[in-house]
């Protein structure tokens, strides 16, 4: 199996080395890097590229952070608590960080825009086959 040859036993040296560089490690990804060192390592390149690419000062990209990790399915409190300390280190305010909040918050807002219709259908469906039952049930002898 050619998979197998690829998987280390070892520990990765990996992670520790994107500890100290970036300080997003997770440590739940500590079970990846030692199953495969080499594709956790191509994993956290592709993940941090943005962040080291200098296109967007600090202060965005972790503001960018604390709404990835805050918003809803996500909802990940250790990363949120880290990008808004980094931000705030960065120069970010309450009412940006706040903002950021608010603007996460919306995506869960979705449920409603999605839910709710069907909710209308949904009932309006019920209230029809309660009428056609009720004047199956009259038309009865």
């Amino acid at each position: 199996m050619k998979n197998a040859r690829s998987v280390s036993t070892k520990p990765s040296q990996a992670p520790a080395g994107r500890r100290k560089a970036n300080g997003n490690w997770n440590p739940e990804w500590e079970a990846f890097a030692q199953l495969d060192p080499a594709w956790t390592e191509k994993v956290i390149s592709m993940a941090i590229a943005p962040a080291v690419a200098g296109a967007l000062d600090r202060k965005t990209i972790e503001l960018i952070g604390i709404a990835l990790d805050a918003a809803y399915p996500r909802l990940y409190a250790p990363g949120v608590r880290r990008h808004i300390r980094r931000a705030l280190e960065a120069g970010a305010t309450r009412s940006e960080i706040t903002c950021v909040l608010q603007l996460a918050s919306m995506q869960g807002l979705q449920t409603i825009c999605v839910g709710a219709p069907i909710l209308f259908d949904e009932l309006a469906a019920m209230e029809k086959r309660a009428g056609d039952a009720t004047r199956t049930a009259k038309e009865l002898p």
